[in-house]
């Protein structure tokens, strides 16, 4: 199965990459599944119907979320409408939505795809990886998933690794969202399972993690805020991770970063090239 896994997609010009690259890249690669975390593509902060279905008509298989999942108020409702629509699986016992989907896949199959938010430097959420532990077990890779991807949005490197190894051998992705900036230790680790500690963010990277920089340096550099952070506006890079997984198995044979746009220096996967 060829999976793209695409990050913290923010604000309009992040959106904007997204309907000028991905369509193509669906096409061009065959891809089979496409995950997008849209958690920052209102303004900056959660996502709307709207934007969820824009996404969708783009060749998004599945959106996930993470601790702006709530920012627009609206999600708390059309979540409940929109089964593609994964919000961390962590969050207190009755909140809405769901933390986990079995997605069917453009070839026919079916992938399981979760969504945990870390506890490190975060919000004080249920334990991730009992939670993560619990999907796993529910539905076994290959007995009832063709492929898993975990998007586990958190702060600390240190936990986003200790996911990766609590699901090798698992899962065929483990991904780390949240913090905006692409990692360079893709690797399938030794159980099979893909893994990187960031996708990145699809955004202007001339920014301080998307945001226009004057309000954050402001705030840095006197510890008094004066306004709202507001998305910056140049032209985004597309940013995330590309994994193809053995159909006997269900797990990574390959992966590689995936950069288009902006100002980043591109990457395509090799072993998808033409």
């Amino acid at each position: 199965m060829r999976i793209l896994f695409i990050g913290d997609v923010v604000g309009k010009t992040g959106r904007t990459a997204i309907s000028e690259h991905l369509p193509g890249m669906v096409k061009d690669w065959s891809l089979d599944l496409v995950i997008i975390n849209g958690e920052n593509s209102a303004g900056g902060f959660g996502i709307t119907e709207a934007i969820y279905q824009e996404f969708i008509d783009a060749g998004a298989d599945a959106i996930t979320l993470g601790n702006h999942a709530w920012n627009q108020k609206e999600a708390l409702v059309f979540i409940e409408r929109a089964p593609r629509l994964i919000r961390p699986l962590n969050f207190p016992r009755h909140t809405p939505g769901r933390g986990s989907a079995l997605i069917d896949t453009k070839n026919g199959k079916r992938a399981l795809v979760i969504n945990a938010m870390g506890r490190v430097f975060m919000e004080p959420l249920n334990d991730p990886f009992n939670a993560v532990g619990k999907e796993l077990d529910a539905c076994p890779l290959r007995e009832a998933a063709d492929a898993i991807v975990v998007d586990f949005h958190g702060e600390a490197t240190s936990e986003k690794q200790g996911m990766g190894f609590f699901c090798d051998g698992r899962a065929s992705l483990v991904v780390g969202t949240h913090t905006h900036v692409p990692t360079a230790d893709h690797q399938v680790l030794p159980g099979g399972t893909a893994y990187m500690s960031d996708a990145g963010m699809t955004g202007d990277y001339d920014s301080i993690i998307g945001m226009q920089k004057d309000e954050p340096l402001h705030r840095f550099t006197t510890g008094i805020p004066s306004g709202r952070f507001e998305p910056a506006f140049g032209v985004a890079t597309l940013s995330g991770v590309a994994v193809e997984t053995d159909d006997a198995t269900g797990l990574a044979l390959r992966i590689a970063p995936v950069r288009a746009g902006g100002r980043l220096e591109p990457a395509v996967p090799a072993f998808w090239a033409a």
